[in-house]
């Protein structure tokens, strides 16, 4: 399995799988969005954390490459990895795969941003969190830059006759 950070894990259900028999698109983004709620889980935004700091995060952009089907019961497994961050916004990387089997399913490539709820506004990260993030970076600023990361949504150009 991949070096990044397990931050999720469920059995693929029923009422998520649609007429073609694999897991619907929509949640594939559910199992990546619980991935992230992992991730804060463990950076400090945790219930207390958040309670605490008055922070949350918000997605601002999200991608999705649906790479290979995903089955009824097949046991789920988000790996995140930290791509970069500033003083508070995150660019992660989620790679979907399936517990025993080594091939990535799905991957989602995320900007992510520091909440003050009280505003809501953005804001930095607490100190305690923003330790935790460097601490997350340091461990990944080795991993190799996925391939997803960066691409764009386009046909090639129409060849003229």
């Amino acid at each position: 399995m991949p070096e990044t950070l397990l931050s999720y894990q469920c059995p693929v259900v029923a009422e998520w799988v649609d007429f073609n028999g694999h897991l619907r698109d929509a949640y594939y983004m559910v199992l990546f969005s619980h991935g992230v709620d992992g991730l804060m889980d463990q950076i400090g935004l945790d219930a207390a954390g958040r309670q605490a700091t008055g922070h949350s995060l918000f997605t601002l952009e999200a991608h999705i490459n649906f790479l290979h089907e995903v089955k009824l019961g097949a046991q789920a497994q988000v790996y995140c990895q930290l791509l970069a961050h500033d003083a508070k916004r995150m660019h992660l990387g989620l790679g979907l795969y399936l517990q025993g089997d080594d091939r990535l399913m799905a991957y989602s490539e995320q900007m992510l941003l520091n909440v003050d709820m009280a505003g809501p506004r953005a804001c930095a990260f607490a100190p305690t969190v923003m330790a935790k993030v460097q601490m997350l970076a340091t461990a990944h600023r080795s991993l190799a830059r996925p391939q997803y990361v960066g691409r764009v949504i386009a046909l090639p150009p129409a060849k003229t006759p």
